[in-house]
């Protein structure tokens, strides 16, 4: 039997656009409240607006550790709880090592690595506590597959698999699950992807998801039975060769 998402609270990195303001949306139409937690704009101020009562935005960096741990602070003060994080957060690099900058290479671990090991450091006292929890991450088809044009962002993604699988055995005793999410290419700013003209070209020759199709997976994963765990879920568009 499928599990409710009514009255779940829901911390989503990285929710000012791209998967997590989709799943954000799909979240509180199904009942659940939400914390979007993203560098304060006014894409983050949008996607608040838009969801109402049921969403809070929190300014957050997930680089500075004080900024992780105050966002869910906010979110057990607002909500009462913590239901589920979805570490989300995440930029892209791609080209040659030759061409490349190491210091850039260092921001990107410190977003698509160390980001997410802050995040599910600061929710795990809360989710232990109570007896329940799920995390889900976003990594990437480059996790499992070394990907020659983005070394650095391969790299980042093997990373946060390995450092995924090891605590999901570590927190089991716990009714905690953690789980993986693992796109391929898709519409979304870190693809460079928003042109509609564009996006639909590539939906029409198979060459691309959209938010929406990894908002499906992600639901899927915790709406499962409490018993079952969806370890890694990969998700890419019929024509990606890999």
């Amino acid at each position: 039997m499928e599990q409710s998402l009514t009255g779940k609270i829901v911390i989503i990195t990285g929710a000012s656009s791209g998967f997590g303001a989709a799943t954000a949306r799909t979240l509180v139409r199904m009942g659940a409240k939400v914390t979007l937690a993203a560098p304060g704009d006014a894409r983050l101020a949008a996607v608040a607006a838009e969801l109402g009562d049921a969403a809070l935005a929190v300014s957050t960096d997930v680089r500075v550790g004080a900024d992780v741990v105050r966002m869910v602070e906010a979110t057990v003060m607002h909500f009462g709880r913590v239901d589920v994080l979805f570490a989300n957060a995440g930029i892209l690099i791609k080209g040659p090592v030759l061409d490349g900058d190491p210091e850039a290479w260092a921001d990107l671990m410190d977003i698509n690595v160390n980001g997410v090991m802050r995040c599910m450091h600061a929710v795990l006292p809360y989710m232990t506590k109570q007896g329940s929890g799920d995390i889900v991450v976003t990594t990437s088809i480059s996790g499992l597959v070394d990907i020659a044009g983005e070394p650095a962002y391969s790299a980042s993604k093997h990373a946060i698999q390995g450092f995924v699988h090891t605590v999901r055995r570590q927190v089991a005793p716990y009714n905690i699950r953690v789980m993986s999410v693992a796109p391929g290419i898709a519409a979304t700013e870190l693809w460079g992807k928003v042109d509609p003209t564009l996006v639909d070209k590539k939906i029409a020759d198979h060459t691309s998801l959209l938010p929406e199709d990894v908002v499906d997976a992600v639901i899927f994963m915790l709406t499962r039975p409490a018993h079952v765990t969806i370890r890694n879920l990969v998700i890419l568009p019929q024509n990606q060769d890999i």
